[in-house]
């Protein structure tokens, strides 16, 4: 009677090891090129980091969009 349970549980744990051995990784790819484009049209927005008007409302940094795939 106890073997069926232990059973089930080997047999989801091989089939959960078989799903993470076979599912493809998750990554992106940058394209270097378009960072570079990115990252020098982004170097002029340096100034606003700081925003006189609302000095307490933190800025979005400019060159986080790049990292974007």
């Amino acid at each position: 009677m106890r073997s069926i349970p232990r059973r089930i549980a080997a047999a989801a744990v091989v089939a959960g090891g078989l799903t993470l051995l076979t599912a493809p990784a998750a990554h992106a790819v940058l394209d270097p090129i378009g960072v570079a484009t990115c990252l020098a049209s982004s170097a002029t927005e340096v100034t606003a980091l700081v925003d006189p008007a609302n000095p307490g409302v933190p800025a979005e940094v400019p060159a986080m969009g790049c990292l974007q795939p």
